[in-house]
């Protein structure tokens, strides 16, 4: 049978530990604060960085996709560890430069077998097609079968999340000060959607428990194939999921995982969010 090796990069926010015990291969983005760059989550774990993310007068960091020869050496490392073809699942084109740097380090193994696979999402959008992959692959299904069905069920896959502030999002230049200074005022808190690689505001709701109800309805409308609970250091991210499964009965909570969102995300939500990522049934 052939070895499929899969990979994913840290924007997936999988557990690093985890995923290596399910066989994902993890290429590290990269983060900077000021004239410091790290490889996000192994020269700085997504708990340091939120420490850093809230510290006071913290510079605002810049993420950046890994190099091209990066992504090489670890291809190459998996084909010398027994692979005969590699699935290699990235976020979004779109939003990173990331899968520009996997099809160049393609190119530079024409001899290999690599399928690369467009998430169209970011987080655990990616992660939870990263898991797919090792599923399809221990059922036997060839790299091409695999790269296909993932692709396939990349449009199904929806990340919803309800921003707690609106600070970050100035930071991040995407709104004025003044804009940010009247929604805070206002209590407003936007629903985010991340879908087929766009993200848009869905709704702005005042106050939080009523954003979150809103969130809940949301995440519910269409029934639930696959769930990852997301936070960013959300205080009541529990009680959160707590709601959310009470609403999706028909699924494992023990295959409901609950993922601290990391460094290509986290810049632009700020902490406090709660949201998920959500493989919709397909057809659903």
């Amino acid at each position: 049978m052939s070895q499929v090796a899969i990979f994913t990069d840290s924007a997936s926010d999988l557990d690093r530990a985890a995923a290596t015990a399910a066989g994902i291969h993890i290429i590290p983005l990269l983060v900077t604060f000021g004239d410091e760059t790290f490889r996000a989550g192994t020269e700085l774990s997504t708990a340091a960085f939120w420490e850093r993310m809230v510290a006071p007068d913290a510079p605002w960091p810049k993420t950046a996709a890994s190099s091209p020869g990066e992504f090489r050496a670890a291809y190459e490392a998996a084909f010398a560890a027994g692979a005969d073809a590699i699935v290699s699942i990235h976020v979004a084109a779109n939003l990173s430069g990331t899968m520009k740097s996997a099809q160049i380090a393609r190119g530079m193994l024409p001899e290999r077998e690599i399928h690369l696979v467009d998430s169209r999402g970011v987080s655990m959008a990616e992660g939870i097609l990263a898991r797919m992959g090792v599923e399809l692959a221990a059922e036997g299904r060839s790299a091409a079968e695999i790269a296909a069905v993932l692709e396939a069920r990349a449009p199904d896959m929806v990340m919803y999340v309800v921003l707690e502030t609106l600070e970050y999002v100035r930071k991040g230049g995407r709104i004025s000060g003044t804009q940010a200074a009247i929604g805070t005022l206002l209590s407003v808190k936007p629903i985010i959607r991340l879908r087929h690689g766009d993200i848009e505001t869905v709704d702005r709701v005042r106050t939080r428990s009523k954003a979150r109800e809103r969130l809940l309805e949301l995440i519910c409308e269409r029934p639930i194939e696959r769930l990852s609970v997301l936070h960013t250091v959300s205080p009541d991210v529990d009680a959160f999921r707590d709601d959310l499964l009470a609403r999706v009965p028909d699924l494992d909570p023990a295959a409901v995982t609950t993922e601290l969102v990391g460094a290509s995300v986290g810049p632009h939500l700020g902490p406090g969010c709660v949201g998920a990522a959500i493989l919709y049934r397909a057809g659903g």
